[in-house]
């Protein structure tokens, strides 16, 4: 159903991976944080952690003193440290304050962070002593957002990958959709698959427990993240099927996404071409737009947030950049693979990272544009090395056809912007 066709050349799928284990330069897990709590509207986040975590995680969010999100720290104190109160005491009755100044709470995320003592709690026992305590109205769950154990989007998949084990079962044939998207792209995504007439259509996460999420042997599910291995593996491990498929970044991204769950649900070509074609045009016509500035330019990517490789392919197939080497914290081929079949050969495919050696390599390919993170984008843009910030990525709405046009235009502006600078400084 789709015109998505591998390149001339055989992709990237088979292409030797340079695999790095050394010094690497990423956000640890909690930050996923900030954007699950906006989706889950009766959760809240409770890291055990220490003064950093706050402070990190309310920098991240930007949230004012006077508000009330859905994440919070309880901080390990001088005494906790010291082995002088009982840190499972401390934590009880810091959930008892949060629970009953806070009814709405229906799911409690315990989050362990990276301090020694926080390690050495066995939160999974907490979070059943206090599902005990609350259930029915609070489901406590418990996973970890230390970056020791989890880069920049990982914590999202180790939330999502908490979550399937208590999933209700069903034997129903359903779609499940997963992975975390603002509620704007979720409800033109379930727009498009209800005009396609495939359904019922559930989530991970939903918005809240009342539209509980259930999963079982005829279950199919379709990723919309690239970085969900663990849930990947938590839902075939309750027998769900996966639908491999490119990820829905771009025009041919979405039409493959789409089609991949349209075939699996027997919808015609017919109805798939009318329910797709007017948001085709635009996101074609959109994407032109930023591709006059892209095309012919070189790309680097630095390993970030395992979107790498899906926005290489949309940034070299529909925009028209040269790839020069693209680098993922991990490379998950059965996740990954269908968007490295559509990459077109040539750039280094690396894995992990060892941040000196790699940052020598962008220095001597000298690329037009670097995606990397915030502690690297300054500095190589003092060496002239024009950045993207690949955290810009993961807050902005970039899934799906009606926001093709702003994907590539994430990637035009910093071109464009050091083109203006080149034209001021030479007047």
């Amino acid at each position: 159903m789709t015109d998505a066709s591998t390149p001339q050349g055989g992709g990237c799928r088979n292409a030797p991976v340079l695999k790095e284990r050394g010094q690497r330069e990423v956000f640890c897990g909690l930050t996923g944080i900030i954007w699950l709590h906006r989706k889950m509207q009766d959760a809240f986040f409770l890291v055990v952690g220490s003064r950093t975590c706050a402070h990190l995680l309310q920098s991240a969010a930007g949230v004012m003193i006077f508000a009330e999100p859905r994440f919070g720290t309880a901080i390990l104190e001088e005494t906790d440290l010291a082995g002088m109160a009982d840190a499972h005491q401390e934590l009880d009755r810091e959930v008892d304050r949060l629970l009953s100044r806070r009814p709405d709470i229906r799911q409690l995320f315990l989050v362990g962070s990276c301090p020694s003592e926080v390690i050495k709690l066995d939160l999974a026992r907490a979070a059943e002593r206090l599902t005990q305590k609350y259930a029915p109205a609070v489901r406590v769950l418990n996973y970890s957002g230390s970056g020791i154990e989890t880069t920049f989007t990982e914590g999202e998949d180790a939330c999502l990958a908490s979550m399937v084990p208590v999933l209700p079962e069903t034997q129903e044939r359903e779609l499940l959709v997963v992975g975390a998207l603002p509620d704007v792209v979720e409800d033109q995504m379930l727009g498009l698959l209800d005009k396609l007439g495939i359904g019922p259509v559930r989530l991970l996460p939903s918005r809240s427990l009342d539209t509980e999420t259930a999963v079982g042997p005829n279950t199919v599910f379709a990723l919309t993240q690239p970085f969900l291995g663990e849930t990947h593996a938590a839902l075939e491990r309750r027998h769900a099927r996966h639908i491999p498929a490119p990820f829905p970044f771009g025009e041919e991204g979405t039409t493959a996404w789409l089609a991949a769950v349209a075939q699996e649900f027997g919808v015609s070509r017919e109805r798939f071409e009318e329910a797709t074609a007017a948001p085709r045009a635009r996101a074609r016509k959109a994407i032109a737009a930023a591709a006059e500035t892209l095309a012919g330019k070189s790309l680097f990517f630095f390993p970030d947030s395992q979107l790498e490789i899906p926005l290489a392919r949309f940034l070299a197939r529909e925009c028209g950049m040269q790839a020069v080497e693209v680098g993922s914290p991990y490379i998950h081929h059965a996740i990954h693979g269908p968007d490295l079949d559509l990459l077109p050969a040539g750039p280094q495919i690396s894995e992990g990272q060892d941040v000196d050696k790699q940052l020598d390599r962008a220095r001597a390919a000298r690329p037009d544009l670097t995606v990397c993170g915030l502690g690297l984008a300054n500095p190589l843009e003092a060496e002239g090395l024009s950045t993207k910030w690949a955290i810009e990525l993961v807050f902005t709405p970039v899934h799906f056809y009606e926001q093709a046009g702003d994907l590539a235009g994430l990637f035009a502006r910093p071109l464009r912007r050091k083109g203006l600078l080149k034209m001021e400084a030479a007047e």
